[in-house]
């Protein structure tokens, strides 16, 4: 329930409205003050760090394996795109690059985590709304995407995947079945979902002109992802910086042209699309390169498979020495970036050549758009607030840490 205050002046016809934590419209453990008069919003101040949990800190001290599960905390929704991320920028450190079907595996499970994500993002929106329907149509594909996610890591939502140099295991047999299947049904809801909202009148009037904001304005709050692109500016880091072998395949980069809920809506629905293009190509690519390693094989970085440390000395020393005193990282510092479900995703690694990192810093794409909100909502409706607040799609997880 929100908590109401008396406003601070007597005279004053303001009131002070404490929009969650535990509101149901808020995406997570999110706390925003707002002052009303009437239905109207005049100020709206988020408080960053409500659900602060020393993520960065922690990592301190463990080592830069043991850092991967607390990636998995950041934007749960996609937790895949975290793994990926954080590994390719020890991997950058390294100066290493990980075999040819450990990066085809590592672009199919980024991009069905985003379509996940964005599912989450477009039926959260639409409930806050009131459209219902949407979110039961996408909710059963994300269901299938988490499927998937089971079979390849064991874990659902945090899924722990990567490893520096590759991947915890391959995917198995059953695997690219049943993603081929959920290609197709996932094309079939698209088609639903926009069948029951792209034309809607009520969601229209709801998201139409709601949350405006210009590609100037956008670029200066430092807008990424789906929300710059709404505005109208081409940026992906997949086409402008690629990685993983991204320059090789075939997709399209949607944009909009007023930045508005309406816009973002539109950006993440084509964004869905264009994922399901890049997993088929993933697809096709994996029949044809075959089974081959899915991490390197250097084991002063990686474990040596487990058939080995029960039977060859050197192995068991491997093994012993990685998880005993981790890897011998190089001194120096990196930077690597990838364009995960909310915009660009960034990773600060210092290494004093130690076991842990000397610093490390993670960019969340959600932090300066959720910084915006106040600029958003301001003499807006408490209700426009709600819809503004579910196309920015923040995630508490990745905005806190």
């Amino acid at each position: 329930m929100s908590d109401l205050n008396t406003a601070t002046t007597p005279d004053s016809d303001r009131m002070i409205v404490n929009l969650g934590p535990s509101h149901p419209a808020t995406h997570g453990t999110l706390r925003i003050i707002v002052e009303l008069e009437g239905e109207f919003i005049q100020k709206a101040t988020p408080e960053i760090g409500y659900l602060h949990r020393g993520v960065e800190k922690l990592g301190e001290n463990l080592s830069f394996h043991q850092f991967i599960p607390l990636t998995d905390r950041l934007n749960y929704c996609s937790s895949m795109m975290n793994n990926v991320g954080y590994t390719l920028a020890v991997e950058k450190l390294l100066g290493i690059q990980d075999p040819i079907r450990s990066q085809v595996i590592r672009v199919l499970v980024s991009e069905l985590a985003r379509i996940g994500d964005h599912i989450i993002c477009i039926g959260v929106n639409a409930v806050d709304i009131g459209a219902f329907t949407v979110f039961l149509y996408l909710f059963k594909q994300r269901e299938v995407v988490y499927d998937l996610f089971e079979m390849a890591s064991g874990q659902r939502m945090h899924t722990s995947f990567t490893r520096i140099g590759g991947l915890m295991r391959d995917i198995p047999p059953e695997f690219e079945p049943l993603c081929e299947t959920f290609v197709k049904d996932m094309e079939r809801t698209i088609d639903e979902m926009e069948a029951l909202l792209t034309h809607n009148p009520i969601w229209a009037d709801r998201t139409k002109g709601v949350g405006r904001i210009s590609p100037e304005d956008a670029i200066n709050w430092g807008y990424t992802g789906p929300c710059l692109r709404a505005a109208g500016v081409a940026q992906d880091l997949r086409k402008a910086q690629p990685y993983l072998g991204y320059e090789t395949y075939d997709f399209d980069i949607p944009i909009g042209t007023s930045g508005d809920v309406y816009d973002r809506y539109l950006v993440r629905t084509e964004e869905m699309r264009q994922s399901l293009r890049i997993v088929k190509q993933a697809l096709a690519k994996l029949k044809e390169i075959g089974p081959g390693p899915i991490i390197v094989d250097d084991y002063k970085i990686a474990l040596p498979p487990k058939e080995k440390v029960y039977t060859r000395m050197e192995s068991l020393i491997h093994h012993f020495k990685l998880v005993m005193h981790g890897i011998d990282m190089p001194v120096g510092e990196v930077y690597s970036a990838t364009e995960a479900a909310n915009g660009e995703l960034g990773y600060y690694l210092v290494s004093d050549g130690g076991k842990s990192p000397y610093r490390i810093h993670v960019r969340p794409p959600c932090y300066p758009i959720f910084s915006s909100f106040d600029e958003q909502v301001r003499g807006r409706l408490i209700a426009d607030a709600v819809a503004i607040l579910g196309a920015m799609n923040v995630i508490a997880g990745e905005l806190d840490r």
